[in-house]
């Protein structure tokens, strides 16, 4: 006899996924990981534009929000699997502290924590010490883990949810699991923010800080993926991500309200323009599966090299146009700048800043930069293969 749906289906049955419907958590994590990404974007063109006035801007309450919908979210599995009598709920579920639910549930609920933990700490900092502009301050980086956890949980409960599923349902969730990658991807890349301004784009310290995190996402999502173009997909959503939020912000009407102001700001400063890293995400997308046969360091070394390679290749002579005067438009927004960046500044003098002085500094540093991009790809690598194994 052939399964039914039951009226009561639970939220996250065999049953609902082996149809066509994606399950509603799913969507659910989806919104809450760009939430997050977008609040965070947008927090930085508010401290560029008009500086911290408050904790209460919208960008701070969008960024809280993938906390408060993930956890609820999460909450909502947990109690189910723990305190239902659905067996197929407790068969997908892992036991932590006396509950029951998917394992990343529970990687959301820690990143949620953090988060919300991080807000009165973050008051706090600066209340103490001023402004702060840094991305990497301590009460930001537990911000920025606790994002990254409620993003890397939404990407391993989609992922969970694939693997278990059939037909049109897996092929769908892989998409989406593409998505969560590329938001999980935009995540990485804006805690690197900070060496990969375009004042970096000549010197060695960019591509290590591009090949440290990077790779490992673009690749172990590429290769858990069924899908042909999976790196250049998870690489577009970021780029789309960035040039879509940036442009959205723009228009609106902002003015400083702390000082002192070195550059007159009558709209919201524009974000950065996003990195090339979808040319990388196209070579490995046609390198990756005509040597997936071959040794793991092997591949990881090739796989390494191609990024590198082909990640300066792309951005040393694009950061070059973005020097130039031909960049500052309302595009590329090179010539919109933040009010507390003083006129010597390199970013306003549009001059790259040389952090290894000599030939021999860069060559060194892009050196490492290659076994930061082999390391990270060969992590990438085993990464993939845990990830086709998860069910629950």
């Amino acid at each position: 006899m052939p399964d039914t749906v039951p009226v009561h289906a639970p939220p996250y049955s065999r049953v609902e996924e082996q149809s066509t419907a994606v399950p509603w958590y799913v969507y659910s994590l989806l919104i809450a990981s760009a939430s997050a990404q977008v609040g965070g974007l947008w927090d930085v063109s508010w401290h560029s534009s008009i500086g911290r006035d408050t904790f209460w801007t919208p960008a701070h309450l969008l960024t809280y929000f993938c906390a408060v919908l993930g956890a609820i979210s999460c909450a909502i599995l947990i109690l189910h699997a723990t305190f239902s009598k659905d067996d197929s709920a407790r068969a997908v579920s892992v036991g932590v502290l006396g509950f029951r639910g998917p394992f990343a549930s529970f990687v959301v609920m820690w990143g949620a924590a953090a988060m919300l933990v991080s807000a009165p700490f973050d008051n706090w900092w600066h209340n103490a010490y001023g402004l702060d502009v840094k991305i990497l301050s301590p009460p930001h980086t537990l911000l920025g883990l606790g994002v990254m956890c409620v993003q890397l949980g939404g990407m391993l409960l989609i992922l969970s949810c694939r693997n278990r599923a059939e037909g049109v349902s897996r092929s769908r969730l892989d998409w989406l699991f593409l998505c969560a990658a590329g938001l999980f991807l935009s995540g990485v890349l804006f805690l690197s923010l900070e060496y990969t301004l375009r004042i970096f784009m000549h010197s060695a310290i960019f591509y290590r800080a591009v090949s440290i995190g990077a790779p490992i996402v673009i690749i172990g999502a590429a290769q858990a993926s069924e899908k042909r173009w999976a790196a250049t997909t998870i690489a577009g959503v970021y780029t789309i991500l960035w040039v879509a939020v940036r442009l959205s912000f723009r228009p609106f009407p902002a003015a400083p309200k702390l000082g002192p102001v070195y550059n007159p700001v009558t709209h919201f400063v524009g974000l950065f323009f996003p990195l090339l890293i979808v040319v990388p995400a196209i070579c490995l997308d046609l390198v990756r599966r005509r040597i997936r046969d071959r040794r793991k360091w092997l591949q990881a070394s090739v796989l390494g090299a191609v990024f590198l390679a082909a990640m300066v290749a792309a951005q040393w002579p694009f950061g070059t146009f973005l020097m130039s005067p031909v960049s500052r438009n309302w595009f590329f927004g090179t010539g919109e700048l933040s009010y507390f960046w003083p006129p010597e500044s390199r970013m306003v003098r549009n001059v790259f800043y040389a952090y290894e002085p000599t030939r021999t500094g860069l060559t060194l540093g892009l050196g490492i930069a290659l076994a930061c991009a082999i390391l990270s790809s060969r992590l990438g690598l085993g990464w993939a293969k845990w990830m086709c194994e998860v069910r629950r």
